[in-house]
């Protein structure tokens, strides 16, 4: 088995490793991160996400704190077919959006693919509208999450 293989861990292989269970990951082995970030963003188009926002964590914390940590972007992936059905049904959910995406380069140069949830992260309502949405985006995610593998 090569130890550089990307994985898939589905939520419930999180559960067992102690991760916490309000997201899935992919492990991109130890590869370039820039284009690790390239990578996930046009998965993410492929599903019809587009990336709204992007936190460099790892400059952040350089310029706020002065500490030098590894590699780390928050992406905030949105569909707009899926967000415009989740707030016309519930204007508020709003508050709940985008779907992060956390790209991560371990200590180790290992890049770690997080995605949120989305069923997790909606279950504060209980909007059947709202239901049906995060199923969809949770699938889509999982299907990025897969084809990075």
């Amino acid at each position: 088995m090569n130890p550089n293989a990307p994985t898939t861990h589905p939520r419930e292989a999180d559960a067992k490793r102690g991760t916490p269970s309000y997201g899935f990951h992919a492990q991109l082995g130890k590869t370039d991160f820039a284009a690790s970030v390239e990578r996930v963003s046009a998965a993410l188009k492929t599903e019809g996400f587009g990336i709204l926002t992007e936190i460099d964590v790892q400059a952040t914390m350089k310029n706020k704190l002065g500490l030098d940590v590894p590699a780390h972007r928050i992406l905030g992936a949105c569909n707009p077919p899926l967000a415009h059905r989740a707030l016309t049904a519930e204007p508020d959910i709003g508050l709940l959006l985008p779907c992060n995406v956390a790209v991560r380069q371990d200590a180790d140069g290992q890049v770690t693919v997080g995605f949120i949830d989305p069923i997790a992260m909606l279950q504060m309502t209980d909007n059947p509208e709202v239901a049906k949405v995060a199923q969809e985006a949770r699938e889509r995610l999982q299907r990025v999450c897969a084809a990075l593998t």
